[in-house]
């Protein structure tokens, strides 16, 4: 038996990480580990991925007060928080990936199951629960404040402002699903520019050494819809985009890249970007020590 599916399966041959990938297995959890329900609860945000009723996937925030997420059963949870009209995820897709990420102590737990209107907010039933090692996290902290999300702006392609904000950042979630929709939020980090925006609708980035699961390249490997979310630590926008991304396993061109194992190339389908989304604030990045050197 493995908790893997077919395309994770095959991402993993490709990588020649097969092996790898089956000793890893056993950090997947079905029920809610101890020092998760702390770390949980202790969290004051949440990012949630998956597919909307078109199949376009997206990934966005979530955000309360520590406490907001409350562990209600061995392998079930409540989040006091939905997404706000507007947000790409408003309407809160059955099957839903997570990130619950602390950048202030560079840890992170991973999770996918099933999303369920609750009085307050979401109950999710997980499927899968599992922490992620720290690598790639910049360490930063944050500060809550008062706001008022703005109008969300909607196109198919990045403006210069937001082709600039891109070339800077130095965090993003990407979210995928496989066919059947199960979906996945996960974590990419590195120095300022390592993501690349190399038109207002194609964006590259590099994959670094990881945790050998393959679960984003899993996904593509079936289904090449993907959400990225991309936060402006500093105000609050979030950057929404869903599109296609392709793996480029070239290893020589991969090698044109600092620290790369693959490439990853995203056309972007649409975007929407909402200022001011979310409350928290966040102080300046304390920058991984195992980010790769950028372009």
């Amino acid at each position: 038996m493995t908790p893997y599916h077919r395309g994770e399966l095959i991402a993993q041959r490709r990588a020649g990480l097969l092996d790898e990938a089956v000793h890893v297995a056993a950090m997947i959890n079905t029920k809610i580990p101890y020092f998760a329900r702390t770390f949980l609860a202790e969290q004051p945000m949440l990012v949630i991925g998956g597919a909307d009723h078109r199949g376009d996937v997206w990934a966005t925030l979530l955000t309360g007060e520590p406490g907001f997420i409350t562990v209600t059963g061995p392998s079930t949870f409540e989040v006091a928080a939905t997404p706000a009209p507007g947000d790409p995820l408003h309407d809160v897709p059955a099957q839903v990936g997570l990130i619950a990420i602390e950048p202030g102590t560079r840890r992170r737990v991973r999770m996918n199951g099933t999303a369920h209107p609750a009085a307050d907010g979401l109950r999710i039933d997980l499927a899968q629960i599992y922490a992620n090692c720290p690598r790639y996290i910049q360490k930063r902290s944050p500060v809550r404040v008062p706001t008022t999300p703005a109008t969300p702006r909607e196109g198919d392609q990045l403006t210069a402002e937001e082709m600039g904000f891109i070339s800077t950042t130095d965090t993003f979630f990407v979210a995928t699903a496989d066919l059947d929709g199960n979906a996945d939020a996960s974590h990419r980090g590195g120095n300022p520019g390592f993501l690349r925006a190399l038109s207002p609708t194609h964006l590259r980035w590099p994959d670094y050494d990881g945790n050998s699961m393959f679960n984003t390249f899993g996904n593509l490997e079936v289904n090449p819809r993907a959400g990225l979310l991309l936060p402006d630590w500093t105000t609050g926008t979030l950057l929404h985009l869903t599109g296609r991304a392709v793996v480029d396993w070239n290893p020589g061109h991969a090698a044109t890249v600092p620290g790369a194992q693959r490439l990853v190339d995203f056309t972007v389908d649409r975007v929407i970007r909402i200022d001011n989304a979310s409350p928290l604030r966040w102080t300046a990045p304390e920058l991984s020590r195992f980010n790769p050197p950028s372009h």
